[in-house]
């Protein structure tokens, strides 16, 4: 009869077999309700269901649905500590080490940024992508020479890279260097003279080469494109007031403050979004 049982599948199931069983239902159900949570919105659920699940089992996938989940919540610092243990278990994710480096990037904490950068230039010496991250923590620490040098590498990695362009010309007209910062504004001008970007950066230039009518004239141009571009207000009522028009000043200032929101707390799954535009890491 136990012999029927056993060879039936009908053997009774140990009380460690039936723990484990349950965990596995617990974990995927967790998993999936945090998932779809996620996907939906609901952050904070997301985070509890997931949480949950990593308790019960220590899963990649999971982790980084977690830490996706605590970006959207705002919870940086953390979401930066799952992908440390994500990084830690796939070393040559690339993605990971992307990823890392937005979250560090948004936290301000450039030294991490740059880390997780070099990180992944171990894995993958030649992604113009990380050659822009690195830049920007390079900017963020006032390095400005490694920024150019990095935006300058990844630029002769892809010819076409308009935003590598435009934050080396930002940082060399920040440093100073009038003509180098010129050759970018005239490759951007070139081929994207309808970007309010690189028409602020174009107006900048004027300003900072003395030619304030032609800086003015940029400036009108990128508030016809962009109503409610506050910097672009903000620079022509400079301009106004140092010609000694008060009133003109006086109007943009006006201008600024009625588009200026007295609590200006920014929306961290849309900054997440145009911090970084990387796919996710498990695919």
């Amino acid at each position: 009869m136990n012999f029927f049982k056993a060879l039936f599948g009908s053997k009774p199931k140990t009380p460690e077999e039936d723990k484990k069983e349950t965990e596995e239902h617990n974990f995927d159900v967790l998993k999936y309700d945090g998932k779809q949570a996620m996907m939906q919105g609901n952050t904070e659920y997301a985070v509890k269901c997931l949480t949950h699940a990593l308790k019960i089992k220590d899963d990649p996938e999971t982790r980084d649905y977690l830490s996706q989940a605590l970006i959207r919540q705002g919870d940086l610092l953390m979401a930066y500590e799952h992908l440390q243990k994500l990084a830690e278990t796939e070393p040559d994710n690339v993605k990971i080490y992307i990823r890392m480096a937005n979250v560090a990037y948004m936290m301000e904490d450039y030294n991490a940024m740059s880390n997780a950068c070099e990180k992944a230039m171990l894995v993958d010496k030649d992604m113009p992508e990380l050659m822009y991250l690195y830049a920007q923590a390079c900017i963020g620490l006032n390095d400005t020479s490694n920024a150019v040098a990095m935006l300058t590498k990844a630029i002769n990695l892809r010819e076409d890279y308009g935003d590598a362009y435009l934050l080396r010309g930002e940082t060399l007209l920040a440093d100073g260097k009038l003509d180098d910062a010129a050759e970018d504004v005239a490759w951007l001008m070139e081929r994207y003279s309808e970007t309010e970007e690189v028409l602020m950066l174009n107006g900048r230039l004027e300003k900072a080469k003395g030619d304030s009518d032609k800086a003015m004239a940029t400036f009108n141009s990128v508030i016809e494109l962009n109503p409610f571009s506050i910097d672009a207000y903000r620079e022509r009522a400079a301009i106004k007031l140092e010609q000694g028009d008060k009133e003109g000043h006086d109007e943009d200032m006006k201008k600024i403050q009625e588009m200026t929101p007295e609590n200006d707390e920014e929306d961290i799954e849309e900054k997440t979004r145009q911090a970084y535009k990387n796919s996710n890491p498990f695919g």
